[in-house]
C-alpha cells in the first residue's frame, strides 16, 4: 500500500443529486493510461477501440441518422451514444451531463443555490432521498432519509436517470415542486409539496451543552463545502480557548461535499499511525493518505451520525473511529464507498465517472452497508413522526394513515390519543381538544389545516430542543466518562 498526504482530493455534492467523490491533480496523474487530460479536457487514447468496433459504431450512427422515421440531429445521437455507454455501467454515480447540466453541477459548490435542499441518489434501482439539509424546505415539508421518490409533479420517475430526476426537482426560488414518496411503515404513498428557496451553504454551527458543571462543545457540520474546513477549525480553536471538557462533531443528516474539507478537518484530530483514508483502484492497488499530526487532542471527542450521514461524512466518521479511536454515536450511516471524477469533454459536457473505491483506515469497504456506530442510540418516536398531508378534515370514526400520523404527533407532544392505530376514537378527539386549548385555536376536536399546522410547528420545536436529543445526551455521557 502506498502512503501519501492528500493535496487536492474532493468529493462533489450534486445537491438534490448524487453524492460522489472525485480527485484532483495528484491522483489524476496515475490515470493517464486510461484518460489523457489537456487543459482540463478528457480525450480517449488511441487504440482503446478496434477498427471493426469503430466501423460498427459509424454504421449504426449512419443507419439511424439516415433512415429513422423522425429526423435526429448529430448532437442528439452522439449524446445518446454516450448516455448508453454510461448506463451500461449500471452505476448510479456515473452520469453523463450536457454542458448546461454540468454548469449547474458546478454551481452546487458555490455559497448558495436554489432548490429544495435535499440529497438524492439511486439505491437498488430506486430513486431515494439521502437526507434533507437541516432547516431546508425539504426538511420543513417533512421529507426524510430513505424516502423513495415515485413521481415528480405528477410524472413517474421510472426511466429517469439521476441527473434527469435532479433537474426536475431543482428550480427557481419561490416555485413549488410536488414529490410523491413511498415511506417505510406507510401502506400508501405520500404527496409532499415543497416550495423551493435559496439554500445558503452555511455548513458549520456551534453550540454548548453543560452537564454536571462541565461544558462540552457541539460542532454541527451540515455539509462539506468550500469554507467548511476553515469554519470548522475556527470553531475548534474557539472551543479550546473556552477550555471545554470535550467536543462532539455532529454529521447527522450530512450528505457529503468536498473531500478536501474533510482532509483538513481530520488531520488535526488523528495521528500518522494509520492512514485516515485509503483509495483502491480497479487494479487493486491501494493508496493511503495520512495526517502529519504527531499527537491527538488532549480532550475526548465523539461523533454523532445517522442514516442520513453519507459519503464525505462517512469518510470523516471512519477516520475518527479507526484512526483516532473516537466513539461514534447514533445510527448506521448511509453507505457510499465509491469515488468519482468529473471529466470534461470537448463541448463542455461532462462524464462523472466512478474511478475507485474508498476504504476506511482498517481497509473496510462500507459501500451499501454503512458504518455501524460504537454506541447505537435511537431518537424518541416524535423525531420520526410523519407530517400531515390533509385532503380533508380529520374527525371521529375516521380510520386512515393521516389519523395515525396525528396520533403519533399528539403522543410525542405529551397528549394522550388513547391509541395509535389510525382510528379516530373519543380519546383521540379529547387529545385534539386539549391540544387546541393549549395552542389557543378554535376548539373543535377535529384536525383541520390550522390544527395540522400547529401540530407540525410544535413537533419541529420539540425536535429542536436539546434536551430531547437522546443521541446527543449519550455522546455527552460518553465524553463525561472518558474525561474522568
Amino acid at each position: 500500500m502506498h502512503t501519501k498526504t492528500i493535496s487536492t482530493i474532493m468529493v462533489c455534492s450534486l445537491l438534490t443529486g448524487s453524492v460522489g467523490a472525485y480527485f484532483g491533480s495528484e491522483w489524476k496523474e496515475k490515470q493517464l493510461t486510461v484518460i489523457e487530460t489537456a487543459n482540463g479536457v478528457a480525450t480517449p487514447i488511441n487504440g482503446n477501440i478496434t477498427p471493426e468496433q469503430e466501423e460498427k459504431i459509424r454504421q449504426a450512427f449512419s443507419l439511424i441518422h439516415d433512415s429513422y422515421v423522425e429526423e435526429m440531429s448529430d448532437d442528439e445521437l452522439v449524446a445518446g451514444a454516450i448516455e448508453g455507454m454510461v448506463q451500461t455501467l449500471n452505476d448510479p454515480y456515473s452520469v453523463y451531463m450536457d454542458a448546461e447540466t454540468a454548469t449547474r453541477f458546478q454551481q452546487t459548490l458555490q455559497s448558495s443555490f436554489e432548490g429544495i435542499g435535499a440529497e438524492v441518489t439511486v439505491q437498488d434501482g430506486k430513486l431515494v432521498i439521502v437526507s434533507p439539509f437541516k432547516g431546508s424546505p425539504a426538511e420543513k415539508a417533512g421529507l426524510k432519509p430513505l424516502d423513495q421518490i415515485l413521481a415528480i409533479d405528477g410524472q413517474s420517475v421510472e426511466g429517469l436517470d439521476l441527473v434527469e430526476a435532479t433537474m426536475k426537482i431543482r428550480g427557481e426560488k419561490g416555485s413549488t415542486v410536488q414529490i410523491q414518496i413511498k415511506r417505510k411503515g406507510l401502506a400508501n404513498p405520500l404527496t409532499v409539496i415543497v416550495k423551493r428557496d435559496e439554500i445558503p451553504v452555511e455548513t458549520v454551527k456551534t453550540e454548548m451543552v453543560t452537564k454536571n458543571e462541565k461544558t462540552y462543545g457541539v460542532i454541527e457540520v451540515s455539509s462539506f463545502s468550500e469554507h467548511t474546513a476553515e469554519d470548522f477549525l475556527t470553531s475548534i480553536a474557539d472551543l479550546e480557548a473556552k477550555k471545554v471538557a470535550g467536543i462532539i462533531i455532529d454529521v447527522r443528516g450530512n450528505p457529503g461535499g468536498l473531500l478536501s474539507a474533510v482532509e483538513k478537518m481530520v488531520q488535526p484530530l488523528v495521528t500518522a499511525e494509520k492512514p485516515y483514508l485509503q483509495i483502491q483502484e480497479r487494479n487493486g492497488e491501494t493508496t493511503g493518505f495520512q495526517s502529519n499530526n504527531a499527537k491527538k487532542k488532549p480532550y475526548p471527542i465523539a461523533v454523532l451520525m445517522d442514516k442520513g450521514s453519507a459519503s464525505a461524512s462517512e469518510i470523516l466518521a471512519a477516520a475518527l473511529q479507526e484512526a483516532g479511536g473516537y466513539p461514534l454515536v447514533g445510527e448506521t450511516s448511509f453507505g457510499k464507498g465509491t469515488v468519482q471524477q468529473p471529466l470534461e469533454l470537448s463541448d463542455k459536457s461532462t462524464i462523472k465517472l466512478t474511478m475507485a473505491k474508498w476504504l476506511t483506515p482498517d481497509g473496510n469497504w462500507i459501500h451499501g452497508k454503512g458504518i455501524k456506530p460504537t454506541v447505537e442510540v435511537q431518537q424518541p418516536a416524535i423525531f420520526h413522526a410523519h407530517l400531515l398531508q390533509l385532503s380533508e378534515t380529520l374527525k371521529r370514526e375516521m380510520n386512515n394513515e393521516e389519523v395515525l400520523a396525528a396520533q403519533e404527533m399528539l403522543a410525542g407532544l405529551g397528549y394522550e390519543p388513547g391509541r395509535t392505530d389510525g382510528y379516530f376514537s373519543i380519546q383521540t378527539e379529547k387529545a385534539v381538544r386539549d391540544f387546541q386549548v393549549a395552542q389557543n385555536i378554535v376548539v373543535s376536536g377535529q384536525i383541520d389545516k390550522q390544527t395540522a399546522m400547529a401540530l407540525e410547528e410544535q413537533v419541529r420545536a420539540e425536535i429542536n430542543k436539546q434536551e430531547n436529543d437522546l443521541q446527543l445526551a449519550k455522546a455527552v455521557e460518553i465524553l463525561e466518562a472518558e474525561g474522568r
